[in-house]
């Protein structure tokens, strides 16, 4: 990669063909002619730096930029979450591949210690990269180059004129001839990769909503093949969900098309989720089986991720008595799966409305949708298992209702009076009836002269 018509990154084949950083272009074209070269494009490093320090939020919300490409994370409250730093570093350097990156990663007590195990050369046999003591650390980055630390650049002929080139040696330097040698920054940030001195950072503050994009290496022709470009994208929403404390709801996933003359809009699908959710294999799976659907008008040049609605994370407790079978959550993520499979009306569920008429209190709506809530007094009145739809009249013998047998009055009346609002209006008595062999039933009498019995329901 070039910067200014040198080499400022190279891979270890060119390093091998004989190419080394600063090298003019000229130099590069005659030593290796084959080489792929590429220029530098500060605006999409950008946008590739943003991506991964939204992405690292999952981990810890403190999380700071160094430099122009290098991050810091404190990570102090997350080891036993995450399962202990090597774990954690683990599903650190997996992240990052997942975004499409590479990483040089150190860990220790102190971050800018941590810092410089991470960006120091390796060595024949192997180099430690992570502590968790400090004397560990102390150890560790007393055999490293002591130029390593920006501010001892400038001081680099003195130092190896005295023969001070590691920084174990550097910080066995009286201090007070160091002082009048050198400069406070240099002693200040000695002190501080040895921990002696705290660091200071500006950790990242996520953006209030999250609507992110990437544009696409290639034209893709099918929907189902920008499931890794949607990843870096949901791995980015898991990030602000966990900095924020927040889970979503509800989410849009666009695919932009060839812009100019024959531009169409996007291609847009938006995911619904019956309960909120902030993991990033629960959003994959539904949005796979979205884009396993979908038929593309034209390719796709470019993807974004919207989260369109948002709640407080609730994270799940760990019960004394788990339920059998799996938790409500693990329900409403497999009825999810149903639901994007099978399209949301498809999927229903039964619930009861805020109505005082028995007839049309109850209906059928997506399973994924907020449910209406049910009338306080419908809640208290008594109300069977099974409603009819079209209530059967009844005779009467010995001025008792009658089915099967001799129906005995055991409650009510509860008095409905309701519907004028749209010409359906019922004024009904409504009753609890028990046969003799103790099956109850939902009984009601029209308001009239000459009130006939009818059964509307079978109690359970």
């Amino acid at each position: 990669m070039f910067d200014e018509d040198r080499v400022a990154a190279l891979s270890s084949q060119a390093a091998a063909a004989g190419i080394t950083l600063g090298m003019r272009r000229g130099g590069v074209a005659t030593i290796a002619p084959s080489a792929t070269l590429l220029e530098r494009q500060p605006s999409k490093e950008d946008v590739a730096r943003d991506a991964i320090m939204l992405a690292l939020l999952q981990f810890t919300p403190e999380v700071a930029q160094v430099g122009q490409s290098d991050a810091v994370m404190d990570v102090t409250a997350s080891l036993r979450l995450f399962g202990g730093h090597a774990a954690l570093c683990r599903q650190v350097k997996a992240l990052i591949t997942k975004l499409g990156f590479s990483i040089k990663l150190g860990a220790g007590p102190a971050a800018l210690g941590a810092w410089l195990l991470a960006i120091a050369p390796a060595r024949r046999g192997g180099r430690r990269r992570r502590t968790i003591k400090p004397p560990t650390l102390a150890r560790t980055l007393d055999r490293l180059p002591c130029l390593l630390l920006n501010s001892a650049v400038p001081h680099a002929e003195w130092l190896e004129n005295i023969g001070c080139r590691t920084l174990g040696k550097l910080r066995a330097l009286p201090r007070a001839g160091l002082l009048r040698r050198t400069t406070e920054e240099l002693v200040a940030e000695l002190d501080r990769a040895y921990g002696a001195l705290p660091d200071i950072f500006e950790w990242v503050v996520p953006p209030p909503t999250f609507h992110v994009r990437a544009e696409l290496m290639e034209r893709i022709e099918y929907a189902d093949a920008v499931m890794a470009d949607t990843n870096r994208l949901v791995l980015q929403l898991v990030g602000w969900l966990a900095a924020l404390k927040l889970a979503v709801t509800r989410l849009a996933l666009g695919m932009e098309h060839e812009r100019g003359r024959t531009a169409i809009p996007p291609t847009e699908i938006e995911v619904a989720l019956a309960e909120p959710s902030w993991r990033e294999d629960h959003l994959m799976r539904l949005l796979k089986e979205k884009l396993s659907r979908v038929e593309l008008s034209a390719p796709v040049i470019a993807v974004y991720l919207k989260a369109l609605q948002f709640v407080d994370m609730m994270p799940a407790t760990e019960s004394l008595f788990p339920e059998p079978g799996g938790s409500a959550s693990d329900f409403m993520r497999k009825m999810e799966l149903i639901v994007a499979r099978l399209g949301k009306d498809n999927v229903l569920a039964h619930v009861r409305l805020a109505e005082h008429r028995p007839g049309t209190a109850n209906c059928w709506m997506p399973v994924v949708d907020k449910r209406p809530k049910a009338d306080v007094q419908q809640e208290n009145a008594p109300r069977p298992f099974w409603i009819l739809d079209k209530p059967i009249q009844l005779i009467t013998r010995d001025n008792r209702p009658f089915y099967g047998s001799a129906l005995k009055i055991v409650d009510g009346p509860e008095i409905i009076e309701s519907g004028w609002w749209d010409d359906a209006t019922e004024i009904r008595k409504y009753y609890v009836a028990q046969g003799t062999d103790g099956t109850c039933y939902w009984l009601f009498q029209d308001r009239s002269v000459d009130p006939i019995w009818h059964l509307h329901g079978f109690f359970a």
